[in-house]
């Protein structure tokens, strides 16, 4: 049978229209396939957002609960000595009682010697010492435990021309060889020599760095840094030393050998007048009690070092 024109022209119609739809739900059914293929991706960014955001929270809480107050540890810690590391003692103990608020630090600055002896004694839990132990000291079992590094500083009065001294003219202000300013590059005046007392860590670690031990012609002896201080600030021709972290504007420092006292100059051992501040013990550390082993944790922690520096002196590693 024939099949006329018009016949034929719209059977041809539908089927390419056919097939056209065909092919749009086949091209639907793909994009769909890829559009669900997508989804798992942006479920996986979510999932990382969530896991980074996670992780910022934990390492938000866990630096809060390493400020955060203890409470763990209670008692109280005992030290006596240097009273050049009062500011230092000081600034240590308020930091750690406000990490651990059961625990009380009770501190006397009555010089390095005494403190030594405490500990050995068995009367204080820690000896404050601004020199290296002596070895009879150390025979005794007592541990030098070295927490910081401080400079001797050599402080005249405000009006006082000299700026530099060199070791040997120093050495020989304090050995009463030059007695006067003008044998030292300054004005024509007596020299008045401070130094502190005898079982000073300072005036030990001074005398020592000096070689002048038991040789030093001072006209006055004082029982403290702030006492030597005072003393050079209100005399004229005063000479004296001090540790480096209680300088101020009321004293002037001098240069030694061209070398201002610094914890630069001090690291670089341009500056010859530095010693240690040591915090001792009956037996080493790891023999003491918790509160104690907490305490010098606490010391050689970043934390430890930043309370170090913040009083002038220089953070030693352990």
């Amino acid at each position: 049978m024939r099949m006329n024109g018009k016949k034929l022209t719209a059977l041809l119609g539908t089927a390419v229209l056919a097939m056209g739809i065909l092919a749009g739900c086949g091209s639907g059914a793909g994009e769909t396939s890829a559009a669900g293929t997508a989804a798992p991706a942006t479920t996986a960014e979510t999932s990382a957002e969530a896991s980074d955001a996670s992780g910022e929270t934990k390492d938000t809480e866990a630096a809060k609960a390493e400020n955060a107050p203890s409470a763990d540890l209670s008692g109280t810690i005992s030290m006596v000595g240097s009273t050049s590391m009062e500011k230092f003692a000081n600034a240590l103990s308020e930091s750690f009682m406000e990490k651990h608020p059961g625990v009380t630090v009770t501190a006397e600055f009555v010089g390095s010697g005494a403190g030594v002896e405490a500990v050995s004694n068995g009367t204080a839990d820690i000896g404050n010492s601004s020199r290296n132990l002596k070895d009879e000291e150390k025979a005794d079992g007592v541990a030098e435990n070295i927490v910081a590094i401080d400079g001797i500083a050599v402080v005249v009065d405000g009006a006082n021309t000299v700026e530099d001294l060199t070791k040997q003219q120093l050495s020989d202000i304090y050995e009463g060889k030059i007695t006067n300013w003008k044998d030292a590059g300054g004005n024509d005046a007596p020299i008045v020599v401070i130094g502190r007392e005898s079982g000073s860590g300072t005036r030990s670690a001074f005398e020592e760095l000096l070689k002048l031990e038991d040789m030093c012609k001072y006209s006055n002896e004082l029982d403290s840094t702030g006492a030597v201080m005072a003393k050079v600030a209100s005399t004229p021709g005063a000479i004296g030393y001090v540790s480096l972290d209680v300088l101020d504007d009321t004293v002037k420092a001098v240069k030694l050998e061209g070398a201002e006292p610094t914890e630069e100059n001090i690291k670089a051992g341009s500056y010859f007048l530095s010693r240690p501040f040591v915090m001792a013990t009956k037996g080493d550390i790891s023999e003491q009690n918790e509160l104690v082993k907490a305490l010098f944790d606490y010391i050689y922690s970043d934390e430890g070092a930043e309370i170090v520096k913040s009083v002038g002196l220089i953070a030693v590693d352990k």
